[in-house]
């Protein structure tokens, strides 16, 4: 064999068809970039959803009209524009990271980051808690039971604290301190690595302190399992073990379909409602962006009654 051939024998000739080897590697690939753990988490689930899907039947290539139909897969499935973006994000990542380990041929790819996302129509509409709502949310759970006395102070740091699910579950007996006299969250690690401080009301602090009190907790993670027998055990909670005690206290509280990230936009508006100003109100959620903040509080434009109808230079000031 000569060295020409056997160069040609050693070098991977890209493909048009992935098997899951392929799939699993590039997805690996796609992981290996990202730093934030929510983007990764994020990333899986949406490299995994489409892995199902092209792997469920026999597929000619991995190509443009692929991700096509797969765009309309996701369109028939109802969701929101939004999401089937995201979606299609991933896909073009995992399709970009494949070719740049050789496995797909560079020109399927080009077709593939070709494939437009869906048009996003009119303004998202959020879920936001009244504060009667919101008030009869965290006093839902029994305190005469440790779960009960749990839960509440988890809905509580979650309403007023305006945290994200990872952020509550890593919460531990170091973050919990006083600064200028106040109980503070200090140095949160948030989303892609950010830290902050967040002030805790104490009422809150007050509803930690009975549960951790019953549970006989001094170190470690705050919020734990509580098993049947009443006994708190394990080293912490899940993020699915939030999500889950949020519906069942939501259903009991005869407030639909409720999610953890919505107490964290009722935090904001709740702010908002009191008088906050809207930088504060930034700081307390962590958010880089003025803008994402007011996603959060749902801010429009209010044309009557202008910002600045009553701004006292006119003729008549």
């Amino acid at each position: 064999m000569t060295k020409k051939q056997s160069g040609k024998r050693g070098r991977r000739v890209p493909k048009t068809v992935l098997r899951l080897p392929d799939l699993d590697q590039a997805k690996s690939a796609v992981l290996n970039t990202l730093s934030s753990v929510d983007a990764q988490r994020g990333y899986s689930h949406a490299i995994d959803e489409f892995i199902d899907w092209y792997c469920s039947e026999p597929r000619l290539s991995f190509s443009k009209s692929v991700v096509l139909r797969y765009r309309i897969h996701l369109e028939s499935r109802g969701l929101a524009p939004g999401t089937i973006n995201l979606r299609l994000g991933a896909v073009r990542r995992l399709a970009y990271e494949a070719s740049d380990c050789g496995l797909l041929s560079p020109d399927l790819v080009a077709g593939i980051r070709r494939v437009k996302g869906v048009k996003k129509i009119g303004v998202r509409l959020g879920n936001w808690l009244t504060p009667e709502q919101s008030l009869r949310l965290w006093r839902t759970p029994d305190m005469e039971q440790l779960k009960g006395k749990r839960d509440r102070a988890l809905l509580a740091v979650l309403l007023a604290c305006g945290l994200r699910r990872h952020e509550a579950v890593n919460l531990d007996f170091r973050h919990i301190q006083q600064r200028e006299d106040h109980w503070v969250i200090v140095d949160l690690t948030g989303k892609a690595g950010h830290t902050r401080t967040i002030p805790m009301p104490g009422w809150v602090k007050a509803l930690l302190d009975d549960w951790l009190q019953a549970a006989s907790l001094t170190a470690g993670k705050l919020f734990r399992r509580v098993h049947k027998n009443g006994k708190a055990w394990g080293e912490g909670l899940t993020e699915k073990a939030v999500w889950h005690v949020v519906r069942e206290y939501a259903r009991k509280a005869g407030i639909e379909k409720l999610a953890p990230h919505d107490l964290r936009r009722t935090c904001a508006r709740l702010c908002q409602a009191a008088g906050d100003e809207l930088e504060q109100i930034q700081f307390l959620l962590g958010h880089l962006s003025i803008q994402t903040t007011e996603r959060y509080l749902g801010c429009k434009q209010r044309i009557r009654s202008a910002v600045n109808d009553r701004i006292g230079i006119g003729p008549d000031a």
